[in-house]
């Protein structure tokens, strides 16, 4: 009869492994799936930010041309009109490709910007999986553990720790906080 309820028991221990050990691949998928996110966001941000600074390295550019043209033809009052209007013609496209920049700028921008908020999150979520992932490994860890000694207070105790898994798990998919 003992050995019968050992055996019984023996199969929960066996089972409830099993399904930790489930749980636990699960959890390892979301974390890999979140830290690659994580890192193709700061791949993608690091992009954004260079295309940034190039619009701003353009427009920089084009405003000291702008400059140098307004210069040029505040120190020479004896042209031409035709050479005025040139002038003006020029300093009119640079004035509307500066613009152009600093709006394509602020577009860069909002998306690097978001791109890095994505990141962040991604690694809050990982990271939260990762805690997850902890818990069951030491459930698992403890079941087997109690297998071997027989001593259902550790398979008990393999549970209540393994509960720590919900917490987590469902942390880093709702993010409460």
């Amino acid at each position: 009869m003992q050995d019968q309820k050992t055996e019984n028991w023996i199969k929960w221990i066996a089972l409830t492994t099993a399904v930790m050990a489930v749980f636990a691949a699960v959890t390892t998928l979301y974390i890999g799936k979140y830290s690659s996110r994580a890192i193709l966001d700061q791949g993608q941000e690091t992009d954004q930010w260079a295309y940034y600074q190039a619009k701003s390295i353009k427009s920089h550019t084009y405003e000291l041309q702008k400059q140098k043209l307004q210069i040029e033809l505040l120190c020479q009052p004896a042209l031409s009109k035709q050479a005025t209007d040139k002038y003006r013609e020029v300093l009119d496209i640079y004035d509307k490709t500066i613009k152009r920049y600093d709006k394509e700028k602020d577009e860069i921008k909002a998306t690097a910007e978001a791109l890095a908020k994505d990141k962040h999150l991604a690694q809050k979520r990982a990271g939260n999986f990762g805690y997850s992932l902890i818990f069951l490994q030491i459930g698992i860890m403890l079941s087997s553990i109690a297998a071997l000694t027989k001593e259902k207070r550790l398979w008990y105790l393999g549970l209540v720790i393994s509960a720590g898994w919900v917490f987590y798990f469902l942390d880093a998919i709702y993010l409460f906080y």
